[in-house]
């Protein structure tokens, strides 16, 4: 970016005007993690859910999750927003393989999926992250919460969850076998 705000062409960000344009006219691919520790046996035993305050000062719960830059691979994106949500002492687990355990297609007009975003149609590739280190949440992420699986898909939790993210959490856990 240049001193007058003018995007540099060799960037892969867009300004915030071309982002609104493109979000009015295609889709955008997205990547979403769930953030989990594990025990020696690889089974889920909390899960990690982010805090952060909306635009109008509400506060809601949500997972890991961020735009795939032009250029960069799947993996590359994932742990670029694991460590930007996370922090750089997080260290993510990335999964060998890049298929997702779903995807999921949010939709500005409900009705259409379970997920929402007012903003666009977005299409995300969810994964399920092992953390194994200290996570001290960067950028608009205010805290992590770790909860048990139970606590995270309470009524409770869901009710502050956005866009259908409690659904999307609770299709993480279902895929690693810990869905109460």
């Amino acid at each position: 970016m240049s001193s007058t705000g003018t995007p540099d062409p060799g960037n892969a960000w867009l300004s915030d005007v071309e982002l609104l344009e493109l979000r009015r006219r295609m889709p955008i691919l997205y990547v979403e993690a769930v953030p989990v520790r594990v025990d020696p046996l690889g089974i889920v035993t909390q899960v990690g859910v982010l805090l952060r305050a909306s635009v109008t000062g509400e506060m809601t719960r949500t997972l890991v999750s961020g735009r795939v830059l032009y250029g960069e691979t799947v993996r590359e994106a994932l742990f670029r927003h694991l460590e930007k949500d996370l922090g750089p002492m997080a260290f993510p687990q990335l999964p060998a393989s890049p298929v997702p355990f779903t995807v999921a297609e949010y939709f500005p007009m409900p009705g259409i999926s379970p997920y929402t975003d007012d903003r666009q149609h977005a299409v995300s590739l969810a994964y399920v992250v092992p953390i194994t280190g200290t996570c001290e949440p960067r950028q608009d992420a205010l805290e992590i919460t770790w909860m048990t699986p139970e606590e995270a898909t309470s009524y409770i939790v869901a009710d502050e969850m956005e866009g259908g993210r409690a659904t999307l959490m609770r299709a993480a856990l279902a895929h690693v076998g810990v869905l109460p």
